[in-house]
């Protein structure tokens, strides 16, 4: 049995911040490996440090004390200028709230990332319009976001998230705003594209749709409490 690559390591890591006298420790601690391909859960209640832990590793904050590891570069330290490039390149986002921009239609808004990364406007074009086909919003492409439902406005986001091709997603309670319903459809996408070869590292309060998963870390208080699927 071939071993699975690595992709991200956590060692040791944590967050804190300061408020006068008192150290509010919203990471404390957190070891977690993810191998490609991996389609991971973080799951815990409002506060636990889950959403704080999903911005380091996606290369949006930096943490107090520890190592990240994404393809075996340590991104714990490195410049927002080249925290930026690494984002761009490696790594595509989902939220809760889909952030598309209301003006932008679907097509373009799934464009949109891939101006940063030199595509010309064909193939900006032609990428966006074959992942919205793909997830069955072709007919779609010229809808701006107020004309679509929430589960199609979160499809939208996640071709946006795939629009540069990364490595890894990271989608931030991208079931909070959907029905039950709903929130299975995109949870049956992230298992997609899993099996495509893309980890998938998914926060959610939501143990229903963290069952998706192929392994769950349980965050409480800025630590690890469990893990299921090692």
């Amino acid at each position: 049995m071939k071993k699975k690559q690595e992709i991200i390591k956590l060692k040791d890591v944590a967050k804190y911040f300061y408020l006068g006298e008192e150290t509010i420790k919203a990471v404390d601690g957190v070891d977690i490996t993810i191998n490609k391909g991996d389609f991971v859960a973080i799951v815990g209640p409002s506060g636990s440090g889950k959403s704080t832990a999903m911005n380091m590793v996606g290369a949006l904050d930096t943490p107090t004390k520890g190592n990240i590891y994404l393809d075996k570069t340590n991104i714990a330290h490195l410049h927002e200028s080249e925290l930026a490039q690494i984002r761009g390149r490696k790594i595509g986002f989902v939220f809760q709230t889909f952030n598309l921009i209301p003006t932008l239609t679907a097509l373009e808004n799934v464009m949109l990332p891939m101006v940063f990364q030199g595509y010309s406007l064909e193939e900006r074009r032609e990428r966006a319009t074959e992942l919205l086909e793909k997830i069955g919003l072709g007919q779609r492409l010229d809808h701006l976001p107020n004309e679509l439902s929430g589960g199609e406005r979160q499809r939208v986001a996640v071709s946006r998230a795939l629009a540069n091709d990364p490595e890894v997603i990271l989608a931030d309670e991208p079931t909070g705003n959907l029905d039950s319903k709903r929130g299975e459809e995109v949870a049956d996408m992230f298992n997609k594209l899993s099996n495509e070869g893309k980890t998938i590292i998914l926060v959610t309060h939501d143990e229903d749709i963290a069952k998706h998963a192929d392994k769950i870390y349980k965050l409480k208080d800025g630590r690890i409490v469990n893990g299921k699927g090692e």
